[in-house]
């Protein structure tokens, strides 16, 4: 066969720019992948027809094709062509109204529904637009095209973003910051947690361990054994945990334990104690109790509903997926037992310091940002 010379390919610097992201998204289509590597080859002008089209598996009147429609289109030659299909039965209007009830409050329509699903939207629209015939498919479609997902939620909470909040989070951030200057200076910073209501649940059946082609099996029904209120303190410069299991998730056993959980800092001149203003932290019999270690043990409280600053909670996180997840007790006791055996395994296999990244420039963007959004 004759080989005919290409026709060279004028690509603009966005447009080389933008076919080359194509290809390097991984979810990028393979006849649209195709496509974008003739382009960027039939830019160069000594780009044999048959050699790039035995190389993309296509044929040479294939690539012709390509370079044509870029011609003529541009980079949505790469694309596929819009195709006939039959016509719209539910009509412009009609989708927009659908996309509109979809985005209602159900309260407003005299609804008692919380939230829509597609098959309830569409017996809604059925009626409402009189169109009996509406599959809950095309009413599918019609939200996938407007982006709308009726399946998802997700929660928030809205932080009371005032002078005092500003003030909380920039102390805790200093201590982040500045953790081993003040380790230097013979100061030590410790962020405290809990788990409160643990529950000790015993399997009703003995797990069935991994095989070769099945994954592990654990028994649904289980048994109660009463809870346990896990107290956990995380020392910041090395990641190391200390625990303690109380009774009640109230001041008067809060108190009882933190005489044992601070005594192996009392080498330190200092002690910076994080942690969030729950009931049993500030109350007044605790508060009371903390002030009797007077300024050898400094106080901070995470502001309200900003708990995500106290770096114990992330320990948690941690100790929950690796003591916790799986695990089956005949007793609390045994729960307990466990707990206090696990502390040092952690310290050993996984605690290293927290590198928190979020710094007081952060928070200042952080709340420009949002009090911006809310005026």
């Amino acid at each position: 066969m004759r080989r005919r010379p290409p026709h060279v390919i004028q690509l603009t610097r966005a447009e080389r720019k933008e076919l080359q992201r194509i290809l390097r998204d991984g979810r990028t289509a393979q006849r649209v992948a195709r496509r974008s590597r003739i382009l960027l080859a039939m830019e160069h002008p000594r780009t044999i027809v048959d050699d790039l089209a035995q190389r993309v598996a296509m044929t040479p009147t294939g690539v012709w094709y390509v370079c044509r429609r870029y011609e003529t289109a541009g980079l949505d030659a790469i694309y596929d062509a819009p195709r006939t299909g039959r016509p719209r039965e539910i009509s412009e209007l009609e989708r927009v109204a659908i996309e509109q009830l979809a985005c209602c409050e159900l309260q407003g329509l005299k609804l008692e529904l919380t939230h829509w699903s597609t098959r309830s939207l569409t017996a809604f629209v059925r009626q409402r637009l009189h169109r009996p015939q509406l599959a809950h498919s095309t009413a599918s479609l019609i939200l996938r095209d407007a982006k709308l997902q009726l399946h998802r939620s997700r929660y928030w909470i809205t932080p009371t973003l005032n002078a005092e909040f500003v003030q909380r989070a920039t102390r805790i951030l200093w201590l982040y910051e500045r953790v081993k200057w003040l380790l230097a200076h013979d100061e030590i910073v410790i962020a405290v947690d809990e788990k409160p209501n643990l529950q000790a649940l015993e399997r009703a059946r003995p797990k069935q361990g991994m095989r070769p082609g099945q994954i592990e099996r654990q028994e649904f029904e289980y048994e109660r054994h009463e809870t346990v209120n896990f107290l956990v303190v995380l020392i910041l410069h090395n990641g190391e945990m200390r625990c303690c299991c109380l009774e009640k998730n109230d001041s008067e056993h809060l108190c009882r334990a933190l005489p044992k959980l601070l005594a192996p800092f009392r080498k330190w001149r200092r002690v910076h104690l994080i942690w969030d203003g729950g009931p049993s932290h500030a109350s007044a019999a605790t508060q009371t109790f903390l002030r009797s270690y007077g300024t050898w043990l400094r106080v901070l409280f995470t502001p309200a509903h900003a708990e995500w600053l106290n770096q114990a909670e992330l320990l948690l996180k941690s100790f929950t997926l690796h003591y916790l997840k799986r695990g089956s007790w005949r007793s609390r006791q045994e729960l307990i037992d466990h707990l206090y055996a696990s502390a040092p395994e952690y310290n050993r296999l996984f605690a290293h310091p927290i590198n928190w990244t979020w710094t007081r420039r952060d928070l200042r963007d952080w709340v420009e940002w949002k009090t911006a959004g809310l005026s």
